[in-house]
């Protein structure tokens, strides 16, 4: 698991570093910041597990801190530390998602206490933080490409990382998978109203299960039928775009983003659709470019190089010959140009 300690005193933040440290059960990664702002910044870089945090701070103090991770990233669990004084402000952060609070002065007792029981609450079912984000972004890619067999291999990837988690517990994961969901296809500006989150009702976790797996197909089949059939296969119209801007330098995170799906996960699906990835499929589509151009008479190499993107004239007869085994005055020379 990941820590994420909040504080604005040094002192303070050291000593809960250390307390931490001596945790019987050690964390992969601790980390701290000074204040809300920070620590934003922070789990922007690598979400943690867990966050402990003061209440007041500068800049940004704890309830508005917690405010936040509720809204973004609500799969973290949040613990408050505060004094006698501010025991009525904290209480303001349960409405915010916060499950745990401890007093100051903080003594390794304490701490380690509150740690036993986190955790006894999220094993033997705990599931990694990264991979259950990862599962959801992938999960959110594929139904919005409309990959349903992707879509059903990751549903049966989700029951056996749950195989282990109480009914309860899988309840409030869906719960909360189902709410990130729609936050991302609220992002895209989905054209429908979106029924993904309403809590779930049903008691087994085969239930469940069958519950989340309705909710997803409904929302596949809303989201087809609002394409009313103009919807353009990603590969498609990415590779259309390839094709159309040969002679330009494109990134793979370009053509992601105008597909409408993430660099990691279109880089994955080109390669699995297509059979190359995205680099060496530009090159031999720059090679078929280029020997269809250099069967024009009056064209010159150099001219044909610069068309399909190359203005380094010797690394372009490079990978022609590469490609197709003989260089571009060769391939000339056998059209009878000269």
């Amino acid at each position: 698991m990941r820590l994420l300690i909040v504080d604005d005193e040094p002192i303070i933040r050291n000593g809960l570093t250390k307390m931490a440290q001596e945790y019987a059960h050690s964390f992969d990664a601790i980390e701290t910041a000074v204040n809300g702002l920070e620590a934003m910044e922070r789990i922007a870089q690598a979400e943690p597990d867990i966050l402990l945090t003061d209440i007041r701070m500068p800049k940004m103090d704890g309830l508005e801190l917690c405010q936040n991770v509720q809204a973004n990233y609500p799969h973290i669990l949040m613990v408050v530390i505060s004094g006698y004084g501010d025991f009525d402000y904290a209480q303001k952060c349960l409405s915010y998602g916060v499950k745990h609070y401890v007093l100051k002065p903080v003594t390794p007792p304490d701490l380690h206490e509150l740690f036993d029981q986190i955790l006894k609450t999220r094993t033997p079912g705990y599931i990694p933080v990264s991979k259950y984000v990862d599962w959801i972004e992938r999960m959110e890619q594929s139904i919005w490409s409309l990959q349903t067999d992707e879509r059903s291999k990751l549903l049966v990837e989700w029951r056996d990382h749950c195989a282990q988690v109480s009914v309860q517990q899988l309840k409030e994961l869906m719960n909360d998978a189902a709410a990130l969901l729609q936050k991302y296809f609220q992002e895209k500006k989905c054209p429908f109203q979106l029924r993904i989150s309403e809590p779930f009702l049903a008691s087994s976790k085969a239930d469940l299960f069958r519950e989340f797996e309705i909710r997803l197909q409904a929302f596949t089949d809303d989201l087809l039928t609002s394409r009313r059939g103009n919807f353009k296969d990603p590969m498609e119209e990415a590779k259309a775009y390839i094709d159309t801007h040969l002679s330009v330098e494109i990134s793979l995170k370009e053509v992601a983003d105008i597909v409408g799906i993430t660099p990691t996960y279109f880089s994955a699906l080109f390669k699995k659709l297509t059979n190359e990835t995205f680099v060496s499929y530009r090159i031999h589509k720059r090679m078929e470019k280029a020997r269809e151009l250099l069967s024009i008479p009056h064209k010159r190499t150099v001219d044909v190089a610069a068309e399909v993107g190359y203005d380094d004239y010797p690394h372009f007869t490079k990978t022609f010959k590469k490609i197709f085994g003989i260089s571009p005055s060769e391939y000339r020379l056998s059209l009878g140009i000269k």
